[in-house]
């Protein structure tokens, strides 16, 4: 699974990505400052179980942080993209194709409104239009691959469509729905630019994307956020500072701050009179905030726009354990409506070719292939030899 994180240059993408995994990446105040993509591991959280159990967890993968379990997920930072991208304007065509095999995108909005959409210093821009012309960027992108493939697909059928797309993560199901919605044929096709155009931009309707209202922090943000909002999908956009959520990641791994990502405050260990002050400022801002947006961004991304559920593999139903003793050592992210086949799938494809059933660890009842995890389960797998 991969996060896109995207947007404008100098919106602080690049920051949000080294908040969100600690990498290194390049971050300057001038436009394109990332020219590859950047791409590494973040996190979302979930409470670990082995607060109800009593023996303390050790994850194979990811980490567990009093009791707050950190679950892995892919991200790439793509170079800024601005108006006139799908035709090759600023970094171009490239940057929109690192995003193809994206399954939920993070727009990195820059709500202080002092840089335009070209990422050039500014004065009262307005975020709303970063949203706008990003979505246009994307739709005009997809109708561009569409429009060079079109040899392959006139005339057929939804099948060279759908290969066509494949790429882009894009399910034939999808493609009927949306089709069939606009009243276009989806045998022998023959749309023109506005159908193809018309298709691309339902299609865009349909993933998963966040609002990351970034520079939270500055005086006029709150303001620009109230505008943001209103021209967008409420639940789905998010007041963030990415620069304040990078500071308390460097802070607590020099033991400055004990810290969870993501939570609404933290605790102060070290630091001079300047360095208290300055942290003492940033807490005020989580506190107000409700955590400084960065995780809650990558969560409502994961959980809420994408649906998944974390569940908890084991081999030995009563310690919660493998075979070796580990508690709790997998943490898996699964689409909503998993099932208990799917996830032994995700441990092993011989697992679920020797499925037999699974159980509860909770409550040690025994259920069939068809059972559908919930957020939180811990299963134990039973297959035959």
């Amino acid at each position: 699974m991969q996060i896109g994180i995207c947007g404008k240059p100098n919106s602080g993408k690049s920051t949000f990505f080294c908040a969100a995994t600690m990498m290194d990446a390049l971050i300057a105040n001038y436009p394109f400052t990332t020219i590859e993509p950047n791409k590494g591991i973040g996190f979302v959280r979930a409470k670990c179980p082995h607060t109800e159990h009593g023996k303390v967890c050790t994850p194979k993968i990811g980490s567990c942080m009093n009791g707050t379990r950190l679950i892995p997920i892919s991200l790439i930072d793509v170079a800024g993209l601005v108006p006139g991208a799908h035709e090759g304007r600023g970094l171009g065509n490239k940057f929109l194709d690192d995003l193809r095999e994206a399954d939920a995108f993070i727009q990195i909005v820059d709500c202080s409104g002092h840089t335009d959409l070209e990422g050039n210093p500014a004065t009262a821009a307005d975020p709303a239009e970063e949203v706008k012309f990003l979505y246009d960027e994307l739709c005009w992108w997809l109708e561009s691959i569409l429009e060079r493939n079109w040899a392959k697909i006139q005339g057929k059928g939804i099948d060279e469509l759908a290969t066509v797309l494949t790429g882009l993560k894009v399910s034939k199901a999808e493609i009927s729905h949306v089709a069939d919605s606009l009243m276009l044929p989806t045998e022998g096709i023959s749309w023109d630019a506005t159908g193809r155009l018309l298709f691309a931009k339902e299609i865009f309707k349909k993933k998963p994307f966040v609002i990351a209202a970034n520079k939270m922090d500055s005086p006029a943000a709150r303001a620009n956020f109230a505008k943001l909002k209103a021209a967008t999908a409420p639940k789905n956009t998010i007041p963030c500072s990415a620069a304040i959520e990078l500071a308390l990641r460097r802070a607590a791994k020099a033991n400055v701050i004990s810290y969870v990502p993501g939570d609404a405050s933290f605790e102060i260990l070290g630091g001079d009179e300047k360095q208290k002050a300055a942290l003492e400022t940033m807490k005020s801002f989580i506190s107000s905030n409700n955590g400084s947006g960065v995780q809650q961004a990558l969560e409502t991304a994961i959980y809420d726009s994408l649906g998944m559920v974390a569940a908890y593999p084991v081999e030995d139903e009563h310690h919660w354990a493998d075979n070796f003793g580990h508690v709790l050592p997998h943490a898996f992210l699964m689409p909503k409506g998993s099932t208990a086949l799917d996830l032994a799938a995700k441990v092993h494809t011989d697992l679920a070719a020797k499925f037999i059933g699974a159980i509860d660890c909770r409550t040690h009842m025994r259920h069939g292939k068809e059972y559908v995890l919930r957020h939180g389960d811990v299963i134990k797998i039973v297959a035959g030899r």
